[in-house]
């Protein structure tokens, strides 16, 4: 029963993604900058295989496809995201299920799970699965959003969020189940018993996705994405680099 319920959950966001169109622009700015941070992480000598979860609409699919030398599978719990990704990338291996469901048939040197975590029932049951998914000497890649991003600390100020871990509007719509801080997200690997070898953060967002959307150039939005690097304890978004 809670697996279809989840099911359904998962595709009634999917439905009602094409409204976000207004805020494309950052959406996009945030998933790409997010592929130039876990670039740096491949290891560019060897065939990699990689998968990716959780790949919503493909905009980090999108930047996948383009590498050299790996073999790309997805997994997606949504039927409509995976149509849309197989559609888009003929020959795309799309595993369109739970990850709790999954059984696959490789292990792999990368997995991603970019925003996935803030989503799922059960965060340590999905990273305990992947820890038998993964090679020797193999990597996870994982981002979330930051509860004490600096435009939340902002907007408990005025009074719009009772707590920086307050679901907003915004958290509801996309499906958000809980929100990290830099700490807790860290934790959640640790508990895990994974090892990490590099954490950060990028975005220093100062205002909501649709406020920029109204008024910032591209230029405006990757100079924040870099600066956010620079403070990662209230950047946007926080990222863990991890291994077994």
């Amino acid at each position: 029963m809670q697996e279809r319920e989840e099911v359904l959950r998962l595709e009634a966001i999917a439905g009602e993604y094409d409204s976000l169109s207004n805020i494309e622009l950052v959406n996009k700015s945030e998933i790409t900058y997010s592929f130039k941070i876990l670039k740096r992480f491949l290891d560019k000598s060897k065939h990699l295989r990689i998968l990716e979860m959780g790949a919503s609409n493909g905009i980090m699919t999108n930047e996948l496809v383009l590498l050299e030398n790996i073999t790309l599978e997805v997994l997606e719990g949504s039927s409509i995201f995976s149509k849309q990704l197989r559609e888009r990338h003929s020959g795309l291996c799309v595993h369109n299920c739970l990850f709790e469901e999954f059984k696959p048939k490789n292990t792999y040197d990368v997995i991603i799970l970019g925003h996935v975590l803030e989503h799922v029932i059960n965060p340590c049951e999905i990273l305990e699965l992947t820890k038998g998914w993964l090679n020797e000497g193999g990597i996870i890649f994982a981002a979330v959003p930051n509860s004490h991003s600096l435009h939340r600390q902002a907007a408990v100020l005025m009074g719009l969020l009772e707590y920086e871990y307050s679901m907003s509007e915004a958290d509801i719509f996309h499906g958000h189940r809980r929100i990290y801080n830099f700490d807790s997200f860290l934790d959640e690997f640790k508990n895990a018993n994974f090892t990490i070898l590099k954490s950060g953060g990028y975005w220093l967002k100062p205002l909501s996705n649709r406020q920029i959307a109204e008024s910032w150039t591209a230029e405006m939005i990757e100079s924040f994405m870099k600066l956010g690097e620079e403070y990662p304890k209230i950047a946007g978004n926080i990222y863990v680099v991890a291994t077994i």
